[in-house]
């Protein structure tokens, strides 16, 4: 049996016994049944675990086909539904168990058996880096816990104590070797963050120290996602971000948001500090718990971080793994870094009174729509937030004209529709209905105030979220002749759509990406396509090579290769470095 085959009834199998698990077996609650938002609440789970499912099932497929781009799509958007999951609350005991059971699942396939991990999901980075760190000491068993042998490289007041023993310093040569990548990116975009971020430490009286926390919770990623779900810079739980005034919904992650979410951090490391004055016990409890970190002190009878030895082994590496970063950062030189070039993130904020689209906003600010969601990574729509006033972050500089180019946009234009009704007809339920508008199920469910998916009835009018005004109007069908070149992920991203719609609009199976220049594909589009923009590459000649088998390789021409190295002729040779435009 090939590895495809394997994979595909894995997939089969994973769909039906996990949707079988969640649909027949009796529930067990853990409080009245009488209580209906509970009830609804179960059959809501249920739906959004079904909607996670799918997602995974399509990731791996797309991972079989070497579809980046849609591997990327749809792990996110599991992520995202665990995170409404959470958002939600489990409540019943059964619920409980298949939805750790398919974060368990989701784990070890993410982690373990999808081969375009490693190479695209930068979002998970400092989780996978996570993983090494763990490795490292599994391999070594070195947890000093308990010693107190150990270098102190900076303990002014004001500032965390910088110490140093051999497993810190098995971590720094970890960085300076295997995670030197990662660590060089992180520099980056400290970069770009750290006038963002210093101030408000500061603005809390806090030691700036604690920006290495935000390094090696997310690798500074904005987007970052681990596998626990926790979101964003500071890597925000949905339960603690909602504690510390970080708001989630359909619209927005505030947990995303850099500025938002580093002053919920700041107000979380003030009160841990309050409760137990020690700054290794904070970072200790910012990992794990605060609970946790107290049952340690109690049972141990001691507040020194270096014998609470039941504390769990990521902890237990957390502080190691901590000062080694800190110890860096601090001397970056001393260990072979250097702080690359890179320009802070700068903007400016303009006020936008009703929901607009983002294709408008970013022709309003001179800019791409790619560039406003980088500068305002809390959006999760093509839309601002229909709820009031939004202050938007725009290119520095473009505050006035923004403002005049917005202004002179009629409002029918700039506004988008978030919401459309639709009238249920025979035979008709939540399932067609939402792919009939590409939505989730839980969400026409929670718009709709709907607690039993099964219980809608023919003529009910139902409100239709809509994903900004780019979605607002009804598909539009085009017939798309595919390039030399193409991909089913570039051209779901072209068109804001999925490798998955296009194979079922065109009646392709589940597994087959194979399409081929000059072939057309009928799109249901909504909106005008992204514009290509081409990757460049710099292949170096190797011995035997020819241009016609160069160009083979990167699905393109002779002539362009050519062209694009203003070549006369078509001789080449070993060491030769060729530019190559690709999609």
């Amino acid at each position: 049996m090939t590895s495809f085959n394997k994979i595909i009834i894995f997939v089969l199998l994973f769909s039906t016994a996990f949707g079988q698990s969640l649909s027949e077996k009796p529930r067990k609650p853990f409080m009245n049944t009488d209580d209906v938002s509970f009830l609804g609440t179960s059959n809501r789970i249920t739906s959004i675990l079904d909607e996670a499912k799918q997602f995974l099932s399509d990731a791996i497929i797309a991972d079989v086909n070497s579809d980046t781009v849609e591997v990327v799509y749809n792990i996110k958007k599991v992520f995202d539904l665990l995170s409404d999951v959470e958002q939600i609350g489990v409540r019943e005991e059964l619920d409980k168990i298949e939805f750790e059971k398919f974060q368990d699942d989701f784990v070890k396939i993410y982690t373990s058996r999808l081969n375009t991990i490693d190479s695209s999901m930068q979002f998970l980075s400092a989780d996978l880096i996570r993983r090494d760190i763990a490795k490292i000491t599994s391999e070594n068993e070195s947890i000093e816990m308990g010693l107190t042998k150990f270098t102190i490289i900076d303990d002014r007041e004001g500032h965390i104590p910088l110490v140093t023993n051999s497993q810190v310093e098995s971590y720094i040569r970890y960085f300076q070797g295997k995670g030197r990548k990662g660590f060089n990116i992180w520099l980056r975009r400290y970069v770009q963050y750290k006038d963002l971020m210093l101030p408000i430490l500061e603005q809390y009286d806090l030691p700036e120290d604690l920006i290495v926390v935000s390094m090696i919770e997310s690798g500074f990623d904005p987007k970052a996602v681990s596998k626990a779900k926790a979101v964003g810079l500071w890597q925000f739980m949905y339960s603690t971000g909602k504690q510390y005034g970080l708001d989630r919904n359909w619209y927005i992650d505030e947990r995303q948001d850099p500025i938002k979410s580093t002053h919920a951090a700041a107000k979380y490391f003030k009160d841990l500090y309050k409760e137990f004055e020690d700054w290794y016990l904070v970072l200790a409890a910012y990992n794990t718990g605060p609970g946790r970190v107290n049952r340690a002190v109690k049972l141990h009878e001691t507040s020194d971080y270096w014998q609470l030895y039941s504390l769990p082994k990521d902890t237990k590496n957390y502080i190691p793994y901590y000062l080694s970063s800190a110890i860096i950062l601090q001397n970056p030189e001393k260990y072979g870094f250097k702080i690359p070039k890179s320009n802070p993130l700068k903007f400016d904020e303009v006020k936008i009174e009703k929901s607009s689209d983002l294709n408008v906003l970013a022709k309003a600010a001179d800019t791409k729509v790619s560039t406003i969601k980088k500068l305002n990574p809390e959006l999760r729509q093509p839309a601002t937030p229909n709820n009031g006033p939004y202050t938007l972050n725009i290119p520095y500089g473009r505050k006035d004209s923004f403002y005049k180019k917005f202004n002179s946009i009629p409002d029918d234009e700039k506004f988008a529709v978030q919401k459309v009704e639709h009238r249920v007809q025979k035979g008709e339920n939540l399932t067609s209905i939402a792919a009939k508008y590409r939505v989730l199920k839980a969400d026409l469910q929670t718009i709709n105030n709907i607690t039993n998916a099964n219980n809608i009835r023919i003529g009910q009018v139902l409100k239709i979220p809509i994903k900004g005004g780019i979605y607002a109007n009804y598909p539009e069908k085009i017939i798309y002749k595919v390039k030399s070149g193409d991909q089913l992920g570039f051209i779901a991203e072209k068109y804001n759509t999925r490798a998955s719609e296009i194979r079922k609009w065109n009646g392709m199976k589940a597994n087959d990406s194979n399409i081929y220049p000059g072939q057309k594909l009928t799109l249901f589009v909504k909106g005008q396509p992204v514009k290509d923009t081409p990757k460049k590459n710099v292949y170096i000649v190797k011995s035997g090579d020819n241009l016609s088998m160069i160009a083979k390789n990167y699905n393109t021409t002779i002539s362009k290769i050519k062209s694009w190295n203003s070549m006369k002729s078509s001789t080449i040779y070993p060491g030769q470095k060729l530019t190559i435009y690709f999609e």
